[in-house]
């Protein structure tokens, strides 16, 4: 019996927190809040916005009642902001969302949780329990296994937004429709959603700091951030552009853009250039950058900005459609383009996954070996590495060229066209060539097969050193021809080192005086 009346008014207690909640609408009224008229052109608005947002943001204003005015003043610019939902206000006093009410009561009155007590709803067979939950958050549930071993490693990927949640809780009821339209528009551009239950996963949601329901955090390269603003759309989407490092885009004219696509041999990675008519990176690109970070450099060029035009003209860009290429060893004109009115996350993978690597990159280490000349397989799955092995400077272009002008016309799923610089990969020289006289101050050219994951390989090496003349390709190409048939013609085999790491920061060490 006594838990029969603990549990009524626990009813009793909610439905009045709703109805209050519900009532305190009547007041809300954004024009009001911002101190503008019904006539106020969108610059007033925007303007009104900016000079109260900076005098009640929370981190500045330290009254008490300054995080209810400013998620005030936040909720009233997203609804005037937005024609069709001031539409509706003036017309019926509501935004057509449900939101007509203030959002204070929705992002303030945190329900804290503690390890010793938490509202157990299986307890008290109250009805306000798991089954209210919001269906669409089943699919981003969160554990802490699943959070420490794949969403953590994952986040050097991607960005994840995370909610914490739990069931008694109206401010997390309340933020639902904006969290589910955030969702939607941030999955498929490519950030990882998750969702905590603190009541079923507290050990989760203590790991990871969040001690009131709702909280919202943002989670990249493994670091924590969490998110302190009015949960509207528009912040949502800054908070998580904001994790996003700002220089993985470099911004493109006429001025830079033979600087920026000539660095592919410092750098050892294609260029990818977007051309699009919008003054801002769009966001996509920008999480696209952020995959992609270890293969490729990328930039923008913004193609209604006056200073792009020699641009334009020179790879005869369409400036009303979206334009995506990817430059390798030529910079004159592109290995690869996309172009269409409808850049999506899927198409854009599938042509960068095509155009990670050079024509003929250069092993820096040995997780590039790894990708560039895989293990066999199976007999029907043999992936054979051309290995160029040269040194630096003048001296030597001539071979390099010719061998990548070799690669260009000999592209095959079956053969990789890579090479070294013998100086800085000695062990690596050593193992192929044994020092052979005939190659001293000279490039050389090995075909391999790895055969397994502790550096077995089988190879044959090119008898004569290689210059890059018509002899050299006409040998090259009738090997490559005989290895269809006779996978025997490598016929050597050695065991190689792991290469040494040049991408490896160098540590200086630096002594005291006696």
């Amino acid at each position: 019996m006594e838990l029969k009346k603990l549990s009524i008014s626990l009813i009793v207690v909610l439905v009045l927190v709703l109805v209050l909640q519900i009532l305190s609408a009547v007041d809300f009224d954004p024009y009001r809040i911002l101190g503008v008229s019904r006539t106020s052109s969108q610059a007033d608005i925007k303007k009104a916005y900016k000079k109260l947002a900076r005098e009640w943001h929370p981190d500045k204003n330290k009254d008490p009642g300054a995080e209810d005015k400013f998620i005030q003043i936040s909720k009233a610019y997203e609804i005037l902001s937005n024609e069709e939902k001031r539409s509706n206000f003036d017309h019926y006093g509501d935004v057509g969302e449900n939101q007509g009410y203030p959002q204070q009561q929705q992002h303030r009155q945190f329900h804290h949780f503690h390890e010793g007590f938490y509202f157990d709803e299986s307890f008290f067979h109250f009805p306000f329990n798991s089954d209210r939950r919001d269906s669409s958050d089943e699919k981003y549930l969160l554990h802490f296994s699943h959070y420490i071993n794949e969403i953590v490693p994952d986040s050097f990927k991607k960005p994840y937004l995370i909610k914490i949640t739990s069931d008694w809780c109206f401010s997390c009821i309340h933020i639902e429709p904006v969290w589910k339209e955030v969702v939607q528009e941030l999955e498929v551009l490519g950030v990882g959603i998750g969702v905590v239950h603190a009541g079923y996963e507290r050990r989760l949601a203590h790991h990871l700091g969040a001690h009131s329901t709702p909280s919202i955090l943002g989670l990249i390269n493994g670091k924590i951030t969490f998110f302190h603003n009015a949960v509207i759309r528009e912040n949502l989407r800054q908070f998580v552009e904001s994790l996003l490092p700002g220089n993985l885009i470099e911004k493109i004219t006429d001025k830079n853009y033979a600087r920026f696509l000539s660095n592919w041999k410092k750098e050892n990675k294609p260029h990818v250039l977007l051309f699009d008519h919008m003054p801002l990176v769009p966001l996509l690109y920008k999480l696209t950058a952020f995959a992609y970070r270890d293969y490729l450099s990328f930039g923008y060029v913004y193609v209604g900005l006056r200073g792009t035009e020699e641009l334009s003209r020179q790879y005869n860009i369409n400036v009303y459609i979206p334009t995506m290429m990817v430059f390798k060893e030529h910079i004159d004109k592109p290995a690869d383009i996309i172009q269409t009115r409808d850049m999506k996350k899927q198409l854009i993978d599938d042509f960068l996954s095509q155009n990670k690597f050079l024509l003929a990159a250069r092993l820096t280490n040995q997780k590039l070996f790894h990708e560039l000349c895989p293990v066999k397989k199976s007999h029907r799955q043999r992936k054979y590495c051309v290995v160029l092995l040269t040194g630096e400077g003048d001296k030597f272009a001539k071979a390099y060229e010719s061998f990548v002008a070799f690669a260009l016309a000999n592209t095959k799923d079956t053969v990789r066209f890579v090479h070294i610089y013998d100086d800085r990969q000695r062990d690596f020289a050593h193992a192929l060539l044994m020092d052979d006289e005939k190659y001293w101050g000279k490039s050389a050219v090995v075909i391999l097969e790895r055969l397994n994951n502790v550096g077995r390989v089988v190879y044959k090496t090119l008898e004569d050193a290689w210059r890059g003349s018509e002899e050299d390709n006409f040998i090259l190409l009738d090997l490559l021809a005989q290895l269809r048939t006779d996978p025997g013609l490598l016929s050597s085999d050695t065991v190689l080192l792991d290469l040494n790491d040049e991408l490896a920061p160098v540590s200086i060490l630096s002594f005291g005086e006696a």
